[in-house]
């Protein structure tokens, strides 16, 4: 068992050494020795772990998701949850390095060989079951497309994080998220559903704060008053 706790607390450590590395110097100019290096350990043991580099890259693109997703939970109002999915991900970019380091080669035009769209389609297709159900409950207005405002949210999500790291770091980015959904979700919701949505920068926060706590995880940051 200690073993195993050994293996996968440096396999642990190698993901976060190439989202470090992936962050700093982009897809094409890393290499596993510069990861191998980051991480304290040898190529080796990176390659122990993971294939080489894309299968290290892929493993980063999925955590975005799976992240994300580790912090919500189901809602009554189901329109609830694509507001919280955006907020958790603003706060994750804020203070994750791992999910940077996803949202970075998502965007990395240099990654040619890299499926970069497995991330922009596994976001479009979590928020199209998440309008489809709320179709289904009668909280959409009638002339919305879920297809399209599913693409709509990721495709405005990914201006807005990249106009944020430019600008200042993430540290807005929740805010400016906020305003996103101030926005858009009066278009798309009936009023009693609108009425009842939750979309305050902070709520993301919360969220993850909340999540740890029920895991026994230390908070990140600052914990809920």
């Amino acid at each position: 068992m200690a073993k195993q706790d050994r293996s996968v607390r440096t396999r642990q450590k190698v993901l976060e050494a190439a989202a470090e590395v992936f962050n700093r110097m982009g897809y094409q100019a890393a290499t596993v020795s510069d990861i191998a290096v980051e991480a304290g350990t040898t190529k080796g043991a990176v390659y122990f772990h993971f294939k080489g580099k894309e299968d290290l890259a892929q493993a980063i693109l999925r955590r975005q998701q799976q992240d994300t997703e580790a912090a919500l939970v189901p809602q009554r109002v189901k329109l609830q949850e694509i507001a919280d999915s955006g907020l958790v991900l603003a706060e994750r970019l804020r203070t994750d390095s791992l999910v940077r380091a996803s949202i970075r080669l998502s965007l990395d035009q240099q990654a040619g060989e890299l499926d970069r769209g497995s991330a922009f389609r596994d976001w479009s297709r979590f928020n199209l079951e998440i309008l489809q159900e709320a179709e289904r409950r009668g909280e959409l207005l009638p002339h919305v497309d879920p297809v399209a405002v599913a693409e709509l949210f990721v495709g405005s999500f990914s201006g807005l994080q990249h106009m944020s790291q430019v600008l200042a770091d993430y540290a807005d980015l929740p805010q400016r998220v906020s305003v996103l959904l101030a926005n858009v979700l009066p278009s798309i919701a009936v009023p009693p559903v609108l009425g009842a949505l939750d979309y305050c920068a902070e709520r993301g926060r919360l969220l993850i704060a909340a999540s740890e706590r029920a895991a026994g995880t230390p908070p990140d940051g600052p914990g809920m008053d």
